[in-house]
């Protein structure tokens, strides 16, 4: 309310009306005024947002270099060569031998025409291949880097926090 008082508002809200008018006229006006809704007061409310700074943060990285030692063990293969001497002559119709394997070892045959009355084949000798697989163990110096992230939040105060951060 404002302060005033109008006696004749007090009435129409309390239902009472005050008037020259015949009593049904009335009646009718003072039942519309029971009924009435009179707004007294209205709120509002505003809402709106602003932008606050409440810390920083700062990233750095920082690299940590170490020597390690790598074991690991070298496979190499070393091959022997035998000339076995045979001297056996091919009969006729007998077939040449051929490139073989026998027990791990690669037998290569050589032949030889040799110039007789009659022509025959010998076997001069056979080469004999042998494999075998030696182990060696080696130790090679490696560098590796490890990286960690630091993080640091930075307070509205200037009080710095830091949290570290591993990258493997």
């Amino acid at each position: 309310m404002n302060g005033r008082s109008n006696p004749a508002e007090d009435d129409l809200v309390r239902g009472e009306a005050h008037s020259n008018e015949p009593e049904h006229t009335r009646q009718s006006t003072a039942q519309e005024y029971e009924n009435a809704v009179i707004p007294l007061l209205e709120e509002t409310a505003h809402v709106s947002r602003r932008l606050v700074e409440t810390g920083r943060v700062r990233v750095r990285t920082q690299t940590e270099v170490t020597e390690q030692i790598l074991r690991e063990t070298l496979r190499s293969d070393a091959v022997g060569v035998t000339r076995v001497p045979v001297d056996r002559v091919i009969k006729e119709g007998e077939v040449a031998p051929q490139v073989r394997t026998e027990a791990g070892v690669t037998i290569i045959p050589v032949l030889e025409e040799v110039l007789v009355v009659e022509k025959r084949l010998v076997l001069k000798e056979e080469i004999h291949i042998h494999q075998t697989t030696m182990g060696q163990d080696v130790e090679v110096p490696v560098t590796v880097h490890k990286q960690h992230a630091i993080v640091e939040r930075i307070d509205p105060d200037g009080t710095i926090t830091p949290k570290t951060i591993n990258e493997e």
